[in-house]
């Protein structure tokens, strides 16, 4: 299986500390958080083949990574040159995955129990897996819902009054996706925001009855601003 790891944005959230880097090369415990879900999808799901969506500063993920030759992978790159959002950009990479299910993550999500990428390949079933964890503030990302069969059922996006949303996971940033999503993407509309949403073409998908939450084990952290990286290095 493939991988989209989508690492294109800066990061403002963070401030000064992404002045010179982009927020995935930010280094959590020595190592960079890229790298951290490279080999965890490596090592876990047995992925050896990578493409970075990069964008700003992406010569700093280039030159440390190259073509994946330290880490045993095969990495490739697409430039996103204009920061439009989420929702199209793994279209760039598309010619790579070609007609096979494939694993896409944000490019700054870790995982406490990395086992769980495997146990994702494992569980992957119709159109799409989508990474579902709990006690996560939802109006800081996507609400998902799922039925008794853990379909999806809903999305939103970083919901206006989350608290009453009980039912409602959060949705981690991390898929496996059948090359289906693609036909969505292509045809997404501007958000509200002024982005192409993923969470807008994931919505489209669901509602064939194919998508399926997949409900992590462990922490899920989404290195979203300095005291989350602190917090992870303390």
């Amino acid at each position: 299986m493939k991988a989209i790891i989508l690492a294109a944005g800066k990061g403002s959230r963070m401030k000064e500390l992404t002045l010179e880097l982009p927020k995935p090369m930010l280094k959590v415990k020595n190592k960079p958080i890229l790298e951290w879900i490279i080999r965890g999808l490596q090592e876990k799901a047995h992925v050896d083949h990578f493409c970075i969506v990069v964008g700003y500063r992406a010569e700093k993920i280039m030159d440390y990574f190259q073509e994946g030759q330290s880490l045993g992978v095969k990495i490739d790159y697409r430039f996103q040159k204009i920061q439009d959002g989420t929702g199209k950009a793994p279209l760039l990479a598309r010619d790579l995955v070609q007609d096979e299910p494939f694993f896409l993550s944000y490019g700054d999500i870790l995982l406490e129990d990395p086992l769980q990428y495997g146990l994702m390949a494992r569980g992957y079933k119709g159109d799409g897996l989508v990474g579902l964890t709990q006690g996560e503030d939802l109006s800081k990302g996507g609400a998902v819902f799922i039925d008794s069969l853990c379909r999806v059922t809903g999305i939103i996006e970083k919901p206006q009054k989350p608290e009453l949303l009980k039912e409602a996971f959060y949705n981690a940033g991390i898929y496996i996706l059948s090359p289906k999503i693609f036909g969505y993407m292509e045809s997404l509309p501007l958000s509200p925001r002024g982005e192409y949403e993923l969470t807008d073409a994931l919505r489209l998908l669901s509602q064939e009855g194919k998508l399926f939450g997949f409900i992590l084990s462990g922490r899920c952290v989404d290195v979203r601003d300095p005291q989350t990286l602190g917090m992870l290095n303390g």
